[in-house]
């Protein structure tokens, strides 16, 4: 958020109007040639305010573009005032009045600043390739004791990442070399100190030796996590040629990581791979195998480096990061050159149990697993302690850190390809823990969890997965409460302070919910489908609360990547359990505001789904839908399932889709159906009639006429009950509850419905038809198509003017 004073000069800048831009470009023209002191300075920070605070590129005059390119070119001008004009130009690009050219540039920090212009063009002149031809121009002819290049890294490692293809191959060498050079060999005593004084002596500005983080005198050469009051020109390369070598391995390597090459090399046995090493040891390396060499060097001694104990804290969060980017670099070079494979091992073994005590330095089991994914096989190293820790301790005890969900989500989203059988049901048993990182950071996490959920479902998880999706939000209140009741006052995220819950945090210590809060915090799958209404009321308090409300904003989407994915792999029992568990939970629901209306509209539509792939349901769970259509309640708490399950009834409730349907069965439900319908639209006036929306009664018709068709006795019954309903709505206990459109629709659902079942072959044909009629033919051949039937029907009925409605 940006403060008070912030907002009004961000304010000004985006309400100044074309014609006074143009007179301040004047003014800024002008005082770019006269002068480029502090009032040119001032003037050009005041420019850099207007063009980049709209989302529209301003129009600047082109003197005065003109100027500003001109400015940034002269080797006399400013170090301020360039960069001010080149942060200008760079707002405006793409333009194409750019007379910009770095060809005859020798600057390096001037050349950083114009490529920037140059790069934000896109392209269109072969801006990149000009950028780059300059920096390795520099670079072949720099003296040692020339300009400094660190200005010319980034810019570099931008050309790099844009177009690798514009790199030359004796280009690509030099940079290898180069890197070889300042990783290698910076040197290990400090810089002098620039700062002098009246207490200064020149015992006081000698340079000392580079330190540990620990503060020993360092006794191998410099890398990131060499300590230092003062750097010198080799060192600032060093750390910044570190920050761009990953990236250089991958786009150097001529096969590539994971190649066939490279795969076939890492099948071969330690003792081949040793000889391959000696072999190559006596011959000159290429610059790329010489850089390989060196950035395992390099990282192996990050890694020593990072077994000392920092004197700072910032030293500390240093190693971890250090760390994180050294095995991530070993990972690349063995991928690529696999002789360096069994010499990384111990080392990372070793590592491996220094991670398991160390706390905070978790962000390196990624790359860690990463390394032991890619070459497990081929080392023979059981690496399952390893995913344990990442699938079990790690979401457990960190779930409140974001950057760590995403890069575990993503972890196990990116390497499903690799994982074994093994590895996949370890993870798939692991889903309660990676939904724990889903409930407490569900808006970034939710799309990777909906790209990973595919690979979680299976028979075995699907019953138990859907109950935690439908608790996610139950989930994430039990997780705050988890974390207020710790002690761990350090790194703990912000809350809602003013969210009074001691109750809540008093019911979690209570040992009469422990089960049940354990239970709903479990690591791993257990096959229990625990019950957890009694915690639903413990933490009403907390629905309110921002993180559960995100979380179950979450869930529908979440729900709607399940079902996709369970559907796919469901058996007959499966859907039986999955269509139950619908029907029970769809009144079962933590109260979080407009989350019950969100979720039933998810499960609504996938009942049926699930009764359309598999249409034996409605009869193998008959008892269970008699059960839901004979309460009245049922319409008023569920209403949309409740329309669904009705409709479901009246589709696949027939011969045609299970033999094992009698008249018996059509009679029951029709009469559970027949009263329910009596009860909502016919009640006396002085009853307290219910609010029933009008889609449940049009269904509630349509349903009832579908069974009449299989079972012809019902017609009469279902004929007199819809021919009532045309009094509908001069009933004033109907009046009352619905609208005059409401009424006439379904007045003229009866209507439609009656005047089928004057012809009851006809209304068999076309409220239960055969698997032949919804076959194309059937719309699109006229002779025979399902329209022609019902303008057939319509026109015998409407000679009887009594069955008009009105």
């Amino acid at each position: 958020m940006f403060s008070a004073g912030a907002e009004s000069l961000l304010h000004q800048a985006r309400e100044i109007q074309d014609e006074e831009l143009q007179r301040f470009c004047s003014r800024v023209s002008k005082l770019l040639q006269e002068d480029l002191g502090p009032a040119t300075v001032d003037a050009l920070q005041r420019l850099f305010l207007i063009v980049s605070a709209t989302k529209y590129a301003r129009r600047l005059e082109k003197t005065c573009v003109d100027l500003l390119q001109a400015t940034l070119s002269l080797s006399t001008c400013s170090e301020q005032v360039q960069v001010l004009c080149a942060a200008i130009l760079r707002e405006m690009s793409p333009f194409s009045a750019l007379t910009l050219s770095c060809d005859h540039m020798q600057n390096p920090h001037q050349l950083s600043l114009v490529a920037s212009v140059l790069l934000a063009q896109g392209d269109r002149r072969e801006e990149v390739r000009s950028v780059n031809q300059r920096i390795f121009a520099i670079l072949e002819s720099r003296q040692p004791e020339g300009p400094s290049l660190r200005p010319l890294l980034p810019v570099l490692s931008r050309v790099v990442g844009l177009a690798p293809g514009t790199l030359q191959e004796d280009q690509a060498s030099l940079l290898s070399k180069r890197l070889v050079d300042w990783l290698r060999y910076a040197r290990v005593q400090q810089g002098t100190s620039h700062s002098g004084g009246f207490f200064s002596t020149p015992r006081a500005r000698q340079s000392g030796p580079i330190t540990e983080v620990d503060g020993a005198v360092a006794s191998d050469f410099f890398t990131v996590l060499s300590m230092g009051q003062h750097f010198t020109e080799d060192q600032w390369l060093n750390v910044q040629a570190f920050s761009m070598l990953q990236t250089w391995l991958l786009l150097s390597s001529p096969e590539g990581p994971g190649t066939a090459d490279a795969e076939d090399r890492s099948e071969l046995e330690g003792s081949t791979l040793s000889v391959l090493s000696a072999a190559s040891a006596g011959r000159q390396l290429l610059p790329q195998e010489r850089l390989r060499k060196v950035a395992f060097e390099y990282c192996q001694r990050l890694i020593e480096q990072s077994n000392r104990r920092a004197l700072r804290k910032g030293d500390s969060d240093l190693q971890k990061a250090c760390l994180v980017e050294a095995v991530r670099v070993l990972d690349t070079v063995c991928r690529q050159d696999p002789s360096f494979l069994y010499r990384s091992l111990s080392c990372l073994k070793a590592l491996y149990g220094q991670l398991g005590t160390d706390a905070g330095s978790e962000r390196a089991l990624l790359p860690l697993a990463q390394f032991f994914l890619n070459h497990g096989a081929a080392a023979a190293v059981d690496s399952d302690a390893i995913y344990q820790h990442l699938f079990t301790r790690l979401p457990s005890e960190r779930f409140y850190s974001t950057t760590l969900a995403f890069e575990v989500t993503r972890f196990c989203r990116d390497n499903l390809p690799l994982f074994d059988p093994h590895l996949l049901g370890l993870l798939k048993l692991s889903f309660p823990n990676l939904f724990k990182f889903l409930a407490w950071n569900s808006p970034p996490l939710t799309a990777e969890l909906v790209a990973l959920l595919p690979a979680l479902v299976d028979a075995g998880t699907a019953v138990e997965m859907l109950h935690s999706l439908l608790d996610l939000p139950c989930l994430t209140a039990a997780l705050d409460l988890q974390l207020r009741s710790s002690q761990m006052p350090s790194e703990r995220p912000l809350w809602d302070t003013s969210l009074k819950i001691p109750g809540c945090l008093e019911a979690f210590r209570d040992l009469q919910f422990q089960p049940l809060f354990q239970h709903l915090l479990r690591t791993k799958a257990s096959g229990s489908t625990e019950r957890l209404v009694p915690l639903y009321q413990l933490l009403q308090p907390m629905a309110s609360c921002a993180r559960v409300v995100q979380c179950a904003q979450a869930v529908p989407t979440l729900l709607e990547a399940f079902f996709s994915a369970a559907t796919q792999v469901a058996d007959k029992a499966l859907t039986n359990q999955l269509a139950l568990l619908v029907l029970e939970r769809s009144d079962v629901l933590y109260q979080v505001p407009q989350y019950k209306a969100r979720v039933l509209r998810v499960l609504s539509s996938w009942f049926l789904a699930l009764c359309k792939q598999k249409p034996s349901l409605v009869l193998e769970l008959a008892r269970e839908l008699l059960e839901l259509v004979g309460s009245m309640s049922n319409i008023q708490s569920r209403a949309e399932m409740f329309t669904c399950v009705v409709w479901a009834i009246g589709e696949y409730l027939s011969v045609t889709c299970d033999r094992r349907c009698t008249v018996e069965l059509i009679n029951k439900f029709f009469e559970a159906l027949e009263a329910l319908l009596f009860e909502v639209t016919q009640s006396r006036p002085s009853a307290n009639l219910p609010r029933c929306p009008p889609q449940v009664v049009t269904v509630l018709m349509t349903t009832l006429t579908k069974l009449a068709s299989r079972s012809q006795d019902l017609i009469p019954r279902v004929s007199l009950f819809l021919s009532k309903m045309r009094t509908l709505g001069q009933s004033p206990a109907t009046s009352s509850v619905y609208s005059e459109e409401d009424v006439e629709a379904i007045r003229t659902r009866a209507t439609e419905l009656r005047n089928l079942l004057r012809m009851p072959s006809v209304a068999q044909f076309v409220l239960s038809p055969s698997a032949e009629v919804c076959q194309p033919r059937y719309h699109r051949d006229t002779n025979t198509a399902l329209p022609l039937a019902l303008r057939t029907v319509t026109r015998l009925v409407e000679r009887e003017a009594g069955l008009l409605p009105g």
